[in-house]
């Protein structure tokens, strides 16, 4: 044995680990068997696991399954790995390992169990103490919808309401512009700045409410199904008694299945949330695509807001700046959508009792809420507070769109109007001074017929 590593024993029996390591054999084992990606379950997951683990010791304490002393140990070294900025390193676990998340339900259970024997006088065994009355079956399924419950709740529902606020704010300072709405990307009738703006907004809300209507679902437990959903080996009580432990600790509100061999043979509600966030993504990846369409240029586009300059643009072409948090959070949105994807093959993989997919699925959900969160945050603070309108621009193009004439349908026709409308297009004309040539109508009627303003709306 080399001086940097230590033996270890587990039922398969004994392995070399590294000397100062916290984990044990079976966490080796998974480190030599899975070198796939070098991508760790998130940080989240892995705090709420250590959470998991704490309410189920603090659980099971109370209904006399494990002794004070190794309970209080159990929970003293939870606290002190939450309260550690480095807990990570102690969770080298591969992504893609064993479908059920077992090895990282190990994991946590050795490095807990590693950590708790400095605050027992008797021995903590991983299985037997820091397990007991659970399976990787319900810890890792449990896990998922804890960590993504406090995620949704805590940060991306937080992050999207701010930024539908900003969008509101924005828009009550943008109402006095008028600009030329578009269809097909080409000329429309007249609308505010502000009704585009609401519309995104309308949009968030829309989005906010499905993931509002989530929370319930992912707040409610495998924990207490055990191996299969029978919940051998549990206390009978300690499904209830570990939902209520996890809602003190969490601030959430967590219940415990009515079917529990439906959470841990499934993930349809990770499956749901996930398309939630997905449609959020869509939201956000649409306001983006705005934003660059209305900055762009700024001389041969559309001109109509100028973002914030945030960074050169070019390593070639000076001076040149782009829309860099849009195209960062249509990127981030992109990935959701594939990640959805990902999320929507594995909540297939429900063979009868199990699920075999989880530690992918809940990679890939935290990874879409977080991106989600990040981008709503990025999109707010860094290009809808800060764009500014080009007025002169907006006018410019408004004043000489000759589908303006589509007000005077009701007066002179749609046949007359198509008539002007292709003159104005012709020869480059403010639409009011062909209608004043080709009609009857005084210069006067036209001009309020053909008010851009009154045009935003049918009052």
């Amino acid at each position: 044995m080399a001086n940097n590593t230590r033996i270890e024993k587990d039922s398969m029996g004994e392995l070399e680990v590294p000397h100062d390591a916290l984990f044990g054999a079976q966490t080796q084992r998974a480190i030599n068997n899975f070198p796939v990606s070098g991508q760790r379950l998130p940080e989240p997951f892995i705090r709420a696991l250590i959470t998991v683990k704490k309410a189920a010791a603090l659980a099971n304490m109370q209904l006399d399954a494990i002794s004070d002393s190794r309970g209080n140990a159990i929970v003293r070294a939870c606290d002190e790995l939450l309260n550690s900025d480095d807990v990570m390193q102690h969770f080298p676990v591969d992504v893609f390992q064993t479908g059920s998340g077992t090895s990282s339900n190990m994991n946590a259970n050795e490095v807990i169990a590693n950590v708790a024997s400095k605050f027992a006088d008797e021995v903590i065994h991983p299985n037997d103490h820091v397990n007991y009355g659970q399976s990787s079956n319900d810890v890792i399924p449990t896990t998922i919808h804890v960590s993504a419950a406090l995620e949704l709740a805590f940060r991306l529902i937080p992050s999207v309401e701010t930024l539908m606020e900003q969008i509101e704010v924005k828009a009550e300072s943008v109402s006095q512009y008028c600009k030329t709405g578009r269809t097909h990307l080409m000329d429309a009738m007249p609308v505010t700045m502000a009704q585009s703006l609401l519309s995104w907004a309308s949009q968030l809300k829309q989005q906010l409410n499905t993931l509002r209507a989530m929370q319930s679902g992912i707040q409610t437990l495998a924990q207490g199904g055990t191996a299969v959903g029978t919940g051998i080996n549990a206390h009978p009580n300690f499904a209830a008694t570990f939902a209520n432990t996890m809602s003190d600790l969490t601030d959430l509100s967590f219940s415990p299945a009515d079917n529990f061999f439906a959470l841990i043979g499934s993930q349809d509600t990770a499956v749901t949330l996930s398309g939630a966030v997905k449609s959020l993504a869509v939201t956000l990846m649409k306001i983006s695509n705005d934003l660059r369409w209305m900055n762009s240029g700024p001389l041969a586009g559309l001109g109509e807001i100028e973002l914030e300059a945030l960074q050169p643009g070019s390593s070639i072409m000076p001076g040149k700046v782009n829309p860099v948090i849009p195209e960062a959070v249509a990127m981030a949105s992109a990935q959701v959508m594939g990640n959805d994807t990902a999320i929507t093959v594995g909540g297939q993989s429900g063979n009868f009792e199990l699920n075999v997919m989880l530690p992918m699925i809940a990679s890939n959900l935290l990874s879409s809420i977080s991106l989600m969160t990040n981008s709503a945050s990025l999109l707010g603070e860094k290009a809808i507070k800060t764009f500014s309108v080009n007025s002169e621009s907006i006018e410019d193009a408004l004043y000489r769109n000759p589908v303006l004439v589509t007000a005077l349908n009701p007066v002179i026709g749609y046949a007359k109007a198509a008539e002007i409308a292709k003159v104005a297009y012709k020869e480059n004309k403010p639409i009011l001074d062909v209608a004043e040539s080709m009609t009857s109508l005084s210069r006067e009627e036209l001009a309020s017929l053909l008010d851009p303003k009154k045009l935003t709306s049918n009052k």
